[in-house]
């Protein structure tokens, strides 16, 4: 599965419809309820905010709503195209603000579903890794030698305290996870230990 690297939008007007294609991160299904709020708050004059997500590290659970337009004519075709690209931790949007020319389902189904498509044929992907959280405290000198040895690992989000002596925490690639908790460990004979948190996306 892909994950979006970020965000990212597209605009295309059809017979004089503006639909707004908009596709943003989300971890869970109710982070995406709660970015959904915040679109129909944003655009509050829009016809329609319709959308469909998709999470979960193998895309299990996904959702979809037509938000007003013909049953099955908007919703469910955003998500077929979301489906059909491997991204999963998504929703996308697409805001429409009604033209004044009826688009017919046929029309509409087109229009949603390039919509889709545009916006994610913009966006940048990378493989989806599962990460987890680490900490571990350590002393000056133990610190610089163990600080060589980490850069065949992967991080994110990493934050260092110092004081008397030194606090690392930050997110590691999962699958490296035990080997570096082996080697600080080593490093410090054993003064050192690393403390791993709950998987995370």
């Amino acid at each position: 599965m892909l994950v979006l690297v970020s965000e990212c939008s597209a605009e295309t007007v059809v017979k004089g419809s503006r639909f707004l294609a908009e596709a943003l991160c989300v971890s869970s299904q109710a982070e995406a309820r709660a970015r959904l709020s915040m679109q129909k708050a944003k655009y509050p004059d829009a016809t329609h905010v319709v959308h469909a997500f998709v999470t979960g590290p193998s895309g299990e659970v996904s959702g979809m709503s037509d938000d007003g337009e013909p049953s099955g004519t908007a919703g469910r075709p955003v998500l077929d195209v979301l489906r059909g690209s491997g991204i999963t931790n998504i929703l996308l949007t697409v805001t429409r603000w009604f033209g004044g020319t009826l688009l017919g389902t046929g029309g509409l189904v087109h229009a949603y579903s390039d919509a889709a498509r545009q916006v994610l044929s913009l966006c940048v992907t990378e493989e989806l890794v599962q990460k987890i959280y680490f900490s571990y405290s350590t002393d000056y000198s133990s610190y610089q030698t163990i600080k060589r040895e980490t850069e065949k690992f992967h991080f994110s989000g990493v934050t260092e305290k110092f004081d008397s002596g030194i606090e690392v925490s930050g997110n590691i690639w999962l699958s490296e996870s035990e080997e570096f908790s082996l080697m600080v460990k080593n490093i410090t004979r054993g003064k050192s230990l690393v403390t791993l948190q709950g998987d995370i996306l």
